[in-house]
């Protein structure tokens, strides 16, 4: 079994969504909009999956501003929290205000987020509600529902209206299935289902709904206009500093997986972007950033790319790109003795099993250039692993011109292995990119599935491996 379990690990879900859009708060993406005119800005609900990002930072999700002193916000705060605020002459006492006292630091899983509004009712509290997951947040650190009844907000006004952008922070991670309804305050089961098998939450059409004169769909399925609103509505945004690579079949229904920034020591952590799939070093950390997902059995199929080093001569061995059973500074992943087990890495100068023993030279350096893509063929049915390097699999003679994995390296068994990286010292800095299937940090010009339809990959995933996502673990892991 996977070491993690996304929020939906059902096999067959009924509705799947088929793409979700990456946002990278380093490049400033969001999605905009205005209005032609003004629609019901008392009633309205939104809903939206999330997966995170980068953890720690402001990460808007729906936002209008009449100007600075006037707008209404949706986000996650910087110490994890989840932010609805609405104010009035510049100040929340005018509008409202929530901060709920539950954390949201999962950047393995979906959430899925439901603000439903209706300042018409005459209890305060009934005004503003939230739900996670469908069930509603009822602890808050902030619950100011000071909005006098019938209390106008930004939402549905002439005003810009963004996705993924409150003017405090872009969001980092990915949306999928993101809806506004204009007139109606709805709860979750408008959007969610749970599953009657394992009780876990899961998404439904919600193509049938009424969205009202400013109500949007973005289901971001066309890769050419990543804004399209297909409520039938014609309310499309406008796509910021996003591109076609950024359209990921990462979803809340097929969840794939990405690189763990929980899963690292705090000091000189590195830094993490696109969705969690490229990840930046420093020179004071030589310690192994893990993928979200560890697996035990099945055979799996990843591509990694060396983006940037600063090796120099001597240090070729110092970038690595592999699996393992690892563990993280004061975080119990293993048991503690794993005698016949150990690190395994494509680097500079051939591969290394345990950071020592050298399994053949294949040519130096130039195997891992920057901008070359490391295909990892792990075979955990029968505890064996194979590297490629641009398509062409090791051959088992210092040599890569093989068109399938049938050289391996042996590999102990019966431990949860993870996909990861390290400099293997402390003094190199380097840029790794990964690609797990459902999005990837580089360009992808060819793209190729595993056997199930899954995954978008540069070279071809070799018959019987599978990319890593809980689609694929349902029936294989």
């Amino acid at each position: 079994m996977p070491l993690i379990l996304g929020t939906n690990s059902i096999k067959d879900t009924g509705y799947d969504v088929a793409n979700s859009l990456r946002f990278n708060d380093g490049s400033s993406d969001y999605l905009s909009r205005t209005p032609s005119s003004s629609s019901d800005r008392k009633t309205w609900t939104f809903s939206t999956w999330v997966k995170l990002g980068n953890i720690g930072t402001e990460k808007g999700l729906l936002h209008s501003e009449s100007d600075s002193n006037n707008f209404t916000a949706i986000r996650f705060s910087s110490d994890h929290r989840f932010k609805v605020l609405s104010a009035r002459s510049g100040s929340t006492a005018n509008g409202f205000y929530l901060i709920t006292t539950r954390l949201f630091r999962d950047p393995s899983a979906w959430y899925h987020i439901v603000v439903a509004v209706d300042t018409t009712l005459g209890t305060a509290t009934n005004r503003v509600r939230i739900y996670v997951n469908g069930v509603e947040e009822t602890a808050f650190d902030t619950d100011d529902f000071g909005a006098s009844q019938n209390y106008d907000t930004d939402i549905n006004a002439t005003s810009q209206q963004n996705v993924g952008d409150d003017n405090s922070g872009f969001h980092d991670g990915y949306l999928a299935e993101t809806v506004l309804i204009d007139g109606q305050q709805l709860d979750p089961t408008s959007f969610g289902e749970f599953d009657e098998d394992t009780g876990i939450w899961k998404p439904i059409n919600v193509s049938g709904l009424t969205f009202g004169t400013n109500g949007f769909y973005l289901d971001f399925e066309n890769s050419g206009s990543l804004g399209a609103d297909v409520s039938g509505n014609g309310n499309n945004f406008t796509v910021n500093n996003l591109t076609a690579i950024d359209q990921s079949t990462d979803t809340c229904t097929n969840n794939f997986a990405t690189m763990n920034p929980l899963a690292v020591p705090p000091a000189n952590a590195p830094t993490f972007a696109e969705g969690n799939t490229k990840v930046s070093t420093n020179a004071a950390n030589g310690n192994p950033v893990l993928s979200t997902i560890g697996v035990s059995q099945g055979k799996w199929y990843v591509e990694a790319k060396r983006i940037s080093y600063d090796g120099g001569t001597g240090d070729d061995d110092a970038f690595r790109i592999g699996f393992g059973v690892t563990y993280v500074q004061n975080v119990n992943l293993i048991p503690a003795a794993i005698s016949n087990s150990g690190h395994y890495f494509m680097i500079g100068n051939g591969i290394v099993y345990n950071g020592s023993t050298d399994l053949g030279d294949k040519a130096g350096d130039s195997n891992v250039s920057d901008n070359g893509v490391v295909g990892i063929a792990l075979d955990l049915d029968n505890n064996r692993i194979s590297w490629s390097f641009n398509g062409s699999w090791m051959t088992g003679s210092n040599a890569w011109s093989g068109s399938s994995p049938s050289s391996y390296v042996d590999i102990a068994s019966g431990y949860t292995y993870f996909f990861l990286q390290t400099d293997g010292s402390t003094g190199r800095a380097y840029t790794a990119g990964w690609n797990f299937g459902g999005t990837s940090a580089f360009a992808i010009s060819s793209g190729n599935t595993d056997g199930n339809g899954y995954g978008n990959f540069e070279y071809a995933v070799p018959s019987g491996y599978y990319a890593l996502n809980t689609k694929n673990l349902a029936e294989y892991g």
